[in-house]
């Protein structure tokens, strides 16, 4: 992987090589951190970074969770995402703010300062070339996710996404393009790091939050959209073999965007391909970087 020049760490922009921390920080043997992931845009009006004040505050929320004090404001983070972008030239389309735990003590509960940083590099097709099209196989997992009152699955911390790593490398290892994980309840969840939506009859069947998932940006950006424009939304809990059974099926998230998935562990779903829901959601999405879907809800902010 080519990185990119710079990086802003702790308050400042500096040279990717130097934003080091130290081998015995808190986040690095207990996982206390906290992060984001954003994606950049071209426009016909310039560059825009989508949802960057809804991102940002939802890393603010995960560090209330795990009682981790950021040491900048919001409006901070937002500003360094800005600084970052412009000062690698407007050549990335990913943004990572992460807030971590350092150096500062060997407990569980050691009081540590909370370094931050926000990264930039090309992210491009987050599953490969070509799946925004033609999609991906998916496997259902043999890792389930973590139980209520165990894990807060409604912070987007380090240590949460030790799961999605067993999901995703156990669906690579198998072949396939992406694994989906069930609740410990047996219900379906979400993918290794992506919401689910399934069509039935031309309406979008999504997993409730209560379901230990990621309320993702994405996801709820696919709702609102498809409820602008008349498409019926229901969240609510879905069994195992619905994966099989509905017409259409896609994942979706910061850097998945919307991926359509042709068949689940082996048996194809629906006609085998994207379907007409599906791509009139991502002609809705990415719409709002092309010019054909009105950013109602002021989403786009232009890279300052």
């Amino acid at each position: 992987m080519q990185y990119p020049e710079w990086i802003w760490h702790n308050g400042s922009i500096r040279r990717w090589a130097d934003a080091t921390t130290h081998v015995m920080s808190h986040a690095l043997h207990y996982g206390s951190s906290v992060f984001e992931g954003i994606r950049t845009y071209d426009t016909p009006n310039g560059p825009i970074i989508f949802r960057l004040n809804d991102h940002n505050q939802r890393l603010f929320a995960s560090a209330k969770i795990y009682d981790m004090a950021i040491p900048y404001s919001l409006a901070q983070i937002n500003a360094a995402c800005h600084e970052v972008i412009k000062a690698n030239g407007n050549t990335t389309d990913y943004l990572r703010p992460v807030a971590y735990r350092g150096l500062g003590g060997f407990g569980l509960s050691a009081d540590t300062p909370t370094d931050v940083a926000v990264a930039t590099w090309k992210m491009g097709q987050y599953l490969g070339p070509s799946v925004l099209e033609e999609g991906i196989d998916a496997c259902v997992s043999s890792w389930q996710r973590f139980a209520p009152n165990t894990i807060p699955a409604g912070a987007k911390a380090g240590g949460n996404y030790l799961s999605g790593q067993l999901v995703a490398r156990e669906a690579r290892r198998l072949g396939f393009g992406e694994g989906i994980a069930l609740a410990s309840t047996g219900l379906l969840s979400e993918g290794a790091g992506e919401n689910l939506f399934l069509v039935f009859n031309g309406a979008l069947h999504t997993t409730p939050v209560s379901a230990a998932l990621l309320n993702g940006l994405t996801r709820n950006t696919i709702i609102t959209l498809a409820r602008d424009v008349g498409i019926e939304v229901v969240e609510r809990d879905l069994p195992r073999e619905y994966l099989y059974l509905c017409d259409e099926l896609f994942m979706c998230g910061t850097a998945a965007e919307i991926t359509p998935i042709r068949s689940v562990d082996g048996r194809q779903v629906g006609a085998g391909r994207r379907g007409p829901v599906t791509e009139r959601i991502q002609e809705l999405f990415f719409g709002l970087f092309n010019g054909k879907t009105q950013d109602k809800h002021g989403w786009l902010e232009a890279v300052k």
